[in-house]
């Protein structure tokens, strides 16, 4: 489907659920993910852990980031579910990015091979894993998090204590983890395994999101 925005996402009717918000697919993404998030690491170096490749479109747009500012960007995607080859043929980031000269990065995000790193770009690598996130046992590795999985109503099992103590022993000191979720009890899971958790206006359409660092 078509976002506010003119951007693409997937829409699943069975949950009646998008892959990215139906007020702007990429004005979200850089809304959270970006603004709230990466323009945070001033390092020149910077390792990020996504929870949810989903359609790549984090992934992209910080590879675009990486180039911009000549940012050296490990990206580790973790995806349990992959979007197939016909999904992505749908997808019109790269156009709408006015990023043409970038198609055959995109494409290559999605049909790169799972579980190996590769250097797409002389500033950014990914590794794309496809695992259950409740599997992931990084430890100290992290400088951000993007935490995209799908809402607590739908995957409540994402939003977890389990989940963030995961979180949370993935990042190193002072890591940050956001997402677009403001619900209370996302909120307090992450505060009772020791992150010190900020609200934050949110992107077009959603009053607030959260921003948690571990101290």
């Amino acid at each position: 489907m078509i976002t506010s925005d003119g951007s693409t996402t997937i829409h699943l009717p069975e949950w009646n659920e998008q892959y990215h918000s139906k007020h702007g697919a990429i004005q979200e993404a850089y809304h959270v993910f970006i603004k709230s998030g990466l323009e945070t690491v001033s390092a020149p170096e910077v390792s990020i852990l996504e929870i949810g490749f989903g359609t790549g479109l984090n992934s992209f747009i910080t590879l675009l980031e990486a180039e911009k500012n000549q940012q050296k960007t490990h990206y580790v995607g973790v995806e349990a579910y992959p979007v197939i080859k016909e999904e992505v043929a749908c997808l019109n980031y790269v156009t709408q990015l006015k990023a043409k000269n970038h198609q055959n990065i995109f494409d290559k995000m999605h049909a790169i091979s799972w579980n190996q790193q590769h250097q797409l770009t002389e500033n950014f690598s990914l590794i794309k894993r496809q695992q259950f996130f409740q599997d992931i046992n990084d430890k100290n590795i992290f400088d951000l998090i993007y935490f995209d999985a799908f809402g607590a109503e739908h995957q409540a099992e994402l939003w977890t204590i389990a989940i963030f103590e995961k979180m949370f022993t993935a990042l190193k000191i002072n890591g940050i983890l956001v997402t677009y979720s403001a619900k209370g009890s996302v909120r307090r899971a992450m505060q009772e395994v020791g992150f010190v958790v900020e609200r934050l206006p949110g992107p077009q359409g959603k009053r607030e999101m959260l921003r948690a660092i571990k101290k």
